[in-house]
């Protein structure tokens, strides 16, 4: 059974492009764990779901769930981690910035936008840090498993519960709007189909393999008991 979902992966990729390459002063390591380590091999099903979108270029680089207009040190085209690390040796330009945002940005939005019509639900996967960053919500404080939101709105509230239900079965601890609310990219795709987003712990409580195992039967159960 394709499950009809259209799963959004926004920053599993590691990515940084060859014209920043004598800029970027973060390793590889700095650069993964800015992004979502393991997002990439949890959340690996598209073909098990009707639309799928991930991104090879780095969070560090481009924030594909911030807003275009974000220019915070931490926002859409960052010059800081979430760790506070500086990401340049020097300031980009506005047109490298611009650059940036029509060759990376732009095209993911376009097409979660475009499968919209072909899902009943969109769901935007993270990864979260175990404990949180310095920069980011509960700074210091261990985070649950699963974290789902929906931005107070951007899908009904008994589907926010009832798929809360479903992971709180196969991962043993779900929080509903804590400590993550949603992100830009629920927010402003809600209006083209209901979204939550999902943020899944990097406890090494499951191997990803596990994680994602775990996932699908959550999502087969949900999507069975809320047939079109």
């Amino acid at each position: 059974m394709t499950l009809p979902v259209l799963i959004s992966v926004p920053h599993g990729g590691l990515e940084v492009p060859p014209e920043l390459e004598a800029l970027c002063i973060l390793d590889r390591e700095q650069i993964a764990k800015d992004g979502d380590e393991g997002a990439a091999e949890i959340y690996d099903i598209p073909s098990e779901v009707i639309a799928f979108v991930s991104a090879d270029i780095a969070r560090a680089i481009v924030d594909l769930n911030r807003a275009p207009d974000d220019f915070r040190a931490d926002g859409v085209v960052k010059t800081h981690t979430c760790f506070e690390e500086p990401v340049y040796s020097e300031p980009l330009s506005q047109a490298r910035i611009e650059t940036l945002l029509v060759q990376h940005y732009q095209p993911y939005h376009a097409r979660l936008r475009g499968l919209a019509p072909r899902a009943r639900l969109g769901i935007d996967c993270h990864t979260m840090l175990a404990v949180g960053p310095p920069i980011g919500p509960g700074a210091g404080e261990r985070r649950p498993r699963i974290c789902l939101s929906n931005a107070d709105g951007t899908c009904p509230v008994e589907w926010l519960e009832s798929l809360g239900d479903e992971l709180l079965s196969e991962f043993g601890e779900v929080s509903l709007n804590e400590p993550f609310r949603g992100g830009y990219i629920i927010r402003e795709h809600a209006t083209d189909l209901p979204w939550v987003q999902l943020e899944m712990s990097r406890e090494p409580f499951a191997s990803f393999g596990e994680k994602r195992a775990k996932l699908l039967s959550a999502l087969r159960a949900w999507c069975a008991s809320h047939p079109a």
